[in-house]
């Protein structure tokens, strides 16, 4: 996909209502309140020497940035937004609202737009060192925590 189609599915997210309960598939995941989908996919890792996953990370990084940018001149400035900090409050048995305790999995950091009623992410995840890279898009309703 391009960086104009990646945009589209943002838009498209927008406009999609919520489900009343958590709906996975593949690597897409909603729930109230909040959609998250994978706009592109590297290979896994689990037999990697390394040097496949540096050009991986080099791949979703470009793509990542420039769908950042994109968004960025159609929304403005994004906030970027440290899920560090979400991660240990959830270890530490804090309670965290969906989608953000999925990214606080997931990612390290997102970057993050308001937009009308709506907060916007773009980020990388990757789940376990082995697993493959993920370039994800978000609309949410629900306030970072």
């Amino acid at each position: 996909m391009t960086t104009a189609e990646h945009l589209e599915t943002i838009d498209r997210l927008r406009e999609q209502e919520f489900p009343p309960e958590p709906v996975r598939t593949g690597g897409n995941s909603s729930g109230p309140g909040f959609h998250l989908v994978q706009l592109a996919l590297t290979r896994g890792f689990w037999d990697d020497d390394g040097s496949g996953r540096i050009e991986a990370a080099d791949q979703i990084g470009a793509e990542y940035g420039a769908l950042a940018q994109a968004a960025t001149d159609r929304w403005g400035e994004p906030q970027v937004f440290s899920l560090g900090t979400l991660r240990e409050r959830g270890f530490a048995g804090e309670e965290i609202p969906q989608p953000w305790d999925e990214l606080g999995s997931s990612t390290d950091h997102v970057h993050l737009w308001r937009v009308g009623a709506h907060w916007l992410v773009v980020y990388v995840a990757q789940w376990a060192g082995e697993d493959p890279y993920q370039l994800m898009a978000g609309v949410t309703v629900t306030d970072p925590p």
